[in-house]
């Protein structure tokens, strides 16, 4: 009886406990949950979702501990409840898994038969190593995140790309690092949209050429037609966009390897090439590693998973299917097409079969197109509101920075001239630096102290590499624009 008495007391003594610190929670955020539209509790701050996120979990005194271990998460520890005004919509590990294959199966797929044309054997090779070196990058950045604690528990103590930046420069300049970052990201993003448009022009035209209208006309067609993307609050919304696309990207390689295995008969490993043009090779290099590129998106995403402790398994298994179907997909066409594969290989198709994929494909593009769309402008919106809360909080502020960044996207698809070559010189700076550069200088940077001999030769090996393919990927695309320019 004394012990049912005294369970009790302890019951009735935790309850008054948990109370007590929700209602300081609750009235130290006060003055920043007074908003309860959804619209603001999305990709804020940088990459920003899992800033506003980590907000809902902070105290009056700063923010509260997490207990999330990057490995694994203890048993017996839960959550705190959500405060009432947070309305911040998690996303699965298959949600986030869907985001990171719309990014690392993009249209730069259908040009690894062409590239694998140029690389010969070395080719399967560096598909392989790509995958790895990017699965690789992605978990060292997300790494950066967390610090040990006294008890040697990994807490996450950062958020966002621009928040390590900031850690990293914080002794030459407390945001210089954060601005670099944003601006980074910003460039990569909105080429990424405006890459899309051309693309879904150029596949308009090739799928209707009776029509008398040209591809900058079709151009604007598209842009129509993504004008809803103004309206995308939330994260999940884009998730559930990015399965729509994957799914309309494995029709497109479930149907070019179909062809292939039919043309089995033709197929003949002699037409792999072991004599390699160096430039040619660069080439195909850059078209390889920048299809595996996430690393933008990845702070977000692992950010707002409802169990972040499954991030590293979720992007080990995107990057093994990723690497498989790559591989499967650019041997096979190879294989059936050999010197005769041309860049984009759906112009190797059977007319009927071509029509039918440049349709996926166009598909695929005004799928793809709100991923890179949604981060740029929350990047852009957040640097814009930061320090102005009640602008923080207006839809209006977000409409108009979403409208005026779709616009300008046109904008440039329709009148920058050699748009594919600048594509090229900016992708060699800002994708090299996204995927290899800075991620391993980070971790360098932030984990010297506790990493092994081993994985030190591994971050500096990968940052040479880096280094090394966005300095041939700007000679190559600076020698391409002046020789359109001699022409």
């Amino acid at each position: 009886f004394l012990s049912s008495i005294k369970n009790i007391f302890k019951v009735l003594l935790t309850s008054v406990d948990t109370k007590t610190q929700q209602k300081s929670l609750t009235s130290g955020k006060a003055n920043l949950f007074t908003y309860t539209d959804e619209e603001h509790m999305n990709f804020a701050k940088s990459d920003e979702l899992n800033r506003a996120h980590s907000e809902n979990r902070e105290g009056p005194d700063g923010p509260l501990k997490s207990e999330l271990d990057i490995c694994h998460q203890d048993p017996e520890y839960k959550s705190p409840a959500p405060l009432p005004h947070a309305q911040v919509k998690l996303i699965t590990s298959w949600e986030a898994g869907w985001n990171v294959t719309n990014a690392i199966q993009g249209i730069f797929v259908l040009g690894l038969p062409y590239a694998l044309l140029h690389s010969g054997y070395s080719g399967l090779l560096l598909i392989v190593l790509a995958a790895a070196l990017c699965c690789y990058t992605g978990k060292i950045l997300i790494a950066c995140l967390y610090e040990e604690n006294e008890d040697g528990r990994l807490l996450r103590v950062r958020d966002t790309y621009e928040d390590i930046a900031n850690a990293c420069c914080k002794k030459l300049s407390p945001s210089l690092g954060g601005v670099v970052v944003n601006v980074t990201q910003v460039v990569e993003l909105i080429m990424t949209c405006i890459l899309y448009l051309v693309a879904s022009g150029n596949l308009l035209s090739h799928s209707f050429p009776y029509v008398p209208v040209t591809e900058k006309t079709w151009s604007v067609v598209a842009f129509v037609t993504l004008l809803p993307c103004i309206f995308i609050r939330t994260l999940k919304i884009v998730s559930k966009l990015s399965q729509l696309c994957s799914l309309v990207h494995f029709v497109i390689i479930f149907v070019v390897i179909t062809y292939c295995l039919t043309q089995m008969h033709q197929w003949s490993w002699a037409k792999f090439r072991l004599s390699l043009e160096f430039e040619d090779f660069l080439v195909s290099v850059g078209v390889i590693i920048f299809s595996y590129t996430s690393q933008i998106f990845l702070p977000t995403l692992e950010g707002n998973m409802k169990n972040p402790g499954e991030f590293r398994c979720m992007l080990n298994w995107t990057h093994f299917l990723a690497c498989i179907l790559k591989t499967t997909f650019a041997l096979t066409a190879f294989l059936t097409w050999g010197e005769k594969t041309k860049e984009v290989i759906t112009d190797n198709l059977p007319s009927f079969l071509e029509t039918l994929v440049n349709l996926c494909l166009l598909t695929k593009a005004l799928l793809s197109y709100p991923l890179p769309f949604f981060a740029a402008t929350e990047i852009v919106y957040s640097c814009v509101s930061k320090d102005n809360h009640s602008n923080y909080r207006s839809p209006l502020l977000a409409l108009t920075v979403r409208g005026t960044f779709l616009l300008l996207s046109l904008l440039m698809a329709m009148f920058t001239p050699h748009f594919a070559l600048l594509m090229g010189l900016s992708g060699s700076v800002t994708g090299a630096a996204m995927t290899f550069l800075l991620p391993s200088l980070f971790h360098l940077k932030l984990k010297w102290k506790k990493l092994s001999f081993l994985e030190k030769c591994a971050d500096i090996s990968v940052f040479i590499l880096g280094f090394l393919c966005s300095l041939a990927g700007i000679v190559c695309s600076i020698k391409g624009l002046l020789e359109t320019n001699k022409e």
